[in-house]
């Protein structure tokens, strides 16, 4: 049983549907807990999607029911929590790793382009993360000289951008290249070394430091 395995070998060794049947606790009636875990991720494709989806197509799938869905968004949430306070205490570039995870966490869904800054003390800990561009679906319209403007309000150190692509395919585009390039430069002119930049999609991302572009 999911639970046993859970105790025995640690979460990280159970499937996708193994952990979703130990949310779901129980299933419906000629349906088992497993069968119905089973049944909910063929229909959304993958736990992130099922993460992902809204309230009315949640409750729309047999078995599942508005309590599921606070239960999982509140779960949702402290993951984004988790992670977030993991980045104010750790030295965040030194674990790339939790950086890419936040960020998918906390940009993936949106629905219209976000370009957020995460603003990072001398050590690379996390002093504040802002929005700092909305834009429409397509675009968002970035200000390097409000990126640096903030930069020293915070006395950061360093940055690591980061925006989604509402489209899902996360390959740079090249008013992507040209923005960092325009943003870098105008970092170096106040010593705030530019780590990062991410550009997260439906469940992947490109990371300008991992293609050499930084």
């Amino acid at each position: 049983m999911p639970r046993e395995k859970l105790l025995h070998y640690g979460a990280a060794q159970l499937s996708d549907q193994e952990l979703l049947a130990i949310f779901l606790r129980t299933g419906i009636k000629g349906c088992p807990v497993m069968t119905l875990a089973a049944q909910v991720l063929a229909h959304f494709g993958s736990l992130r999607e099922l993460l992902n989806v809204d309230q009315q197509q949640f409750c729309q799938m047999k078995g599942l029911g508005l309590t599921q869905y606070i239960q999982l968004q509140a779960c949702k949430e402290m993951t984004r929590r988790y992670l977030q306070q993991e980045l104010r205490r750790e030295v965040v570039f030194s674990n790339p790793e939790t950086v890419r995870l936040y960020l998918q966490t906390e940009l993936e869904a949106r629905q219209r382009e976000v370009f957020l800054v995460l603003f990072l003390d001398n050590q690379h800990r996390l002093i504040k993360q802002e929005e700092m561009f909305l834009g429409s679906i397509n675009s968002a319209y970035v200000h390097p000289r409000e990126i640096v403007k903030t930069a020293l309000a915070y006395n950061a150190a360093a940055l690591i951008l980061a925006h989604n692509h509402p489209s899902g395919i996360a390959e740079p585009s090249d008013a992507d290249r040209a923005i960092t390039d325009r943003i870098r430069l105008a970092c170096d002119l106040v010593e705030v070394r530019l780590l990062d930049h991410f550009v997260i999609g439906h469940g992947s991302y490109r990371a300008f430091s991992e293609l050499g572009w930084l």
